[in-house]
Parts: structure tokens; sequence; C-alpha cells
């Protein structure tokens, strides 16, 4: 009987590394400057006050998670309107699902004629919502002032339009 456990672990183990070789070329994945900037916020972002100045309030949290291959962000972590987005590439396009306090998931695309200095994401479908009526995030505008500092333009839509009563331009400092 353990001779068997031993020899069935032994197999295991051999069918599990025979795949792997450490002469066979890395895949390489695809790459998209906008991406390698979202890898770049990894870090806490707290708000900015009136003056620009970093206050205590954390806002965000990101990391690279994956193996780099998605960026993981956590919005007012530890708070009841805690929420995530999560970006990663599609087929070369930057893409983000935001995984709302209200509980839907929009998806959005970054679009490639943003500004030099801003990633704008549109609105490209989601789940558990109506477009035409429900309550959701719809845009999001991120705008790189440098490497410490950043604004989050968001838009929400409700009955089919942008709203004014939610979401809003968050100024953001990168905690040291």
């Amino acid at each position: 009987m353990m001779q068997r456990m031993l020899t069935g672990g032994l197999l295991m183990m051999a069918l599990t590394t025979s795949g792997r070789s450490d002469d066979a070329p890395a895949k390489t994945a695809p790459t998209n400057p906008n991406f390698e900037r979202i890898k770049k916020l990894a870090g806490t972002w707290v708000e900015a006050d009136k003056d620009g100045k970093p206050t205590e309030k954390v806002f965000s949290v990101v990391r690279v998670i994956a193996g780099g291959s998605a960026v993981h962000e956590t919005a007012f972590p530890g708070q009841p309107q805690e929420m995530v987005s999560v970006y990663h590439l599609d087929k070369g396009d930057l893409v983000m699902t935001h995984y709302c306090v209200l509980g839907n998931q929009p998806r959005m695309k970054a679009d490639p004629a943003s500004a030099k200095n801003q990633i704008r994401f549109a609105f490209a479908g989601g789940t558990n919502l109506d477009p035409a009526k429900d309550t959701h995030m719809h845009e999001a505008t991120i705008t790189f002032v440098d490497d410490d500092h950043i604004q989050i333009a968001g838009v929400a839509w409700v009955n089919g339009k942008p709203s004014e009563d939610h979401c809003g331009t968050m100024k953001l400092v990168r905690k040291k």
C-alpha cells in the first residue's frame, strides 16, 4: 500500500513537471503603453486637500497581480462603500471591470485616442445592469499630473443619461 502511494505520488510529480522546461521560451504577453502606466500606479493613494497636499484619507490601494497581467484596485478599502476595479488587456486593448457597491459590474474600454496625459475609459457593457435605466459607472478618466499626483473623474449614468449627483473628480496623492 505504501509503495503504491509513493509510486502514485512520484508519477503525479513527473506528470506535473514534464510539461515544464527551463529551456522553453517564455510566452510574451502583449504590451500596451496605457496598461504599463496603470501598473505604475501600484501603491496607496490618498485624497489631496484643497492645497493639493496629502490627507490621511485613503482613496485606493493598487496592486499588480497575476504575474503582471492584471491590476487590482480597491477603492475606499475597509469602508462600507468599498469597490474593486480590475484592469487588464483584452487582445491588446486596455479594459477595466468595475465591481460596484451598487451590485453591478460595468466594463469599460480605454480610448486609444485619449489625451497624452490621460486614459479615458468608455462604457463597453456590463453585468447586472440595464444601462438605459440602472445607475452605473459609465465613464472614467485618469489624468496623470506626475508620478505622485493623479486625478480621477468618474461619470455615473442614471436613467440612460449622465448624473450630476454621482461621482465627480478626485485629486489623489501617492502615499509615501
